[in-house]
């Protein structure tokens, strides 16, 4: 009985196929990591088979960097390890009941996050606002053009990150929320704000 041999160039392409099976197929332009060392049925080969969600992260890597240049004398130095905890929440969306949703919001957030905290992009307007009444409740706004927008607010000792929501606020207003503080505004001379988890939404009124 006779052995069929395979071509040289048939069997080229046969080894060929069998290696592309085992890799993540990327048919656009790839994201910042190598697709070929991502888990099956991970977030990262998600991010690698879509082509939006791999955009985003060129993207995002590209604000990281520049992020880097600005932080190199952070003391303590606390962007990688932000990074590092903020692709650990990026993979958490699998729980989400749209995935690519999820992790479309963290990359966009996490864009916006970076691109006003190291001041990629100049902020827009700063704001200084009285809060219940009394000057010395001093409220001040920094506003930035991201996507989605950004307002960096400080109130006393403390800092907080919002970002514009999509939606308008439910009793009207456009709506900033950020990890436990929100603001809505109505008009550009008052604002209602709530700073802290459980706390009450106060009234803060624009100073000149």
């Amino acid at each position: 009985m006779k052995t069929r041999t395979l071509k040289p160039h048939l069997a080229t392409m046969l080894r060929a196929a069998a290696l592309g099976a085992l890799m993540v197929p990327v048919l656009h332009a790839a994201p910042s990591f190598d697709c070929a060392r991502v888990a099956a049925g991970s977030i990262a080969e998600r991010v690698c088979r879509d082509p939006e969600l791999a955009r985003l992260d060129r993207q995002l890597a590209e604000v990281y960097a520049a992020a880097q240049d600005k932080a190199r004398n952070e003391h303590p130095a606390t962007l990688r390890a932000e990074q590092r905890g903020w692709i650990k929440g990026r993979d958490d969306c699998w729980k989400s009941t749209d995935i690519t949703a999820c992790v479309a919001h963290g990359y966009q957030r996490r864009i916006a996050e970076l691109q006003a905290r190291y001041r990629l992009l100049p902020p827009t307007g700063t704001d200084r606002y009285a809060c219940q009444g009394d000057s010395r409740n001093e409220l001040l706004l920094s506003w930035f053009a991201t996507q989605p927008a950004t307002v960096y607010a400080e109130r006393g000792d403390s800092v907080s990150w919002m970002f514009r929501e999509a939606q308008p606020a439910p009793v009207g207003g456009v709506l900033y929320i950020g990890r436990n503080e929100s603001l809505r505004l109505h008009n550009p001379d008052q604002l209602w704000l709530r700073w802290g988890v459980d706390a009450t939404e106060i009234t803060c009124v624009k100073q000149p």
